[in-house]
């Protein structure tokens, strides 16, 4: 349909674009996850420590690991952007895309400590929250998209009735 034939490209263009910005520039983008790292670091109770994730929250990164962390995450949105916007496993990829904008929701959430006193800090955080999770539930849509055809599971199970029916008429 023409209409997915230019909606996907058009859509998968900010995918592609914050994964680009992310790999020319990963310094704010470092910087951005360090905070949440941080904020997550202080709100972790102290009996989570022990835990896997506790302990691995516990541990510092370094400047260089988090860069290439930021950068690979960067490289599969800008991916994952250009095979939704080529139209190639578009289901797949827009749930890719969904999982990868998790992050991206996760930084822009409010932080009461570091907005304290800045309206305008605050009002960009929000706009970056509210359009990452814009992208989020657009991409779950892109994934729910059949296209007009039926699902594996709707195939499988009219398949699986159909036999039953064909064994049943036999007996």
């Amino acid at each position: 349909m023409l209409l997915r034939r230019l909606a996907r490209p058009m859509f998968a263009s900010w995918f592609v674009n914050e994964g680009v910005d992310v790999l020319r520039s990963p310094a704010p983008h470092v910087a951005d996850m360090r905070a949440v790292l941080d904020r997550l670091n202080r709100r972790l109770p102290a009996q989570a420590a022990g835990t896997p994730v506790g302990s691995a929250l516990a541990t510092p990164l370094t400047d260089a690991q988090l860069t290439t962390i930021v950068r690979a995450h960067g490289g599969a949105l800008a991916v994952a952007g250009m095979l939704l916007g080529l139209g190639r496993a578009p289901r797949t990829v827009s749930f890719v895309l969904a999982i990868l904008t998790a992050p991206l929701v996760v930084a822009a959430l409010p932080d009461k400590q570091a907005d304290a006193g800045d309206k305008l800090l605050r009002r960009a955080r929000r706009a970056r929250l509210i359009r990452s999770l814009a992208f989020t539930g657009g991409a779950v849509l892109a994934g729910a998209d059949s296209q007009g055809r039926p699902s594996i599971g709707w195939r499988v199970q009219h398949a699986r009735a159909e036999h039953a029916k064909a064994k049943a008429s036999d007996d």
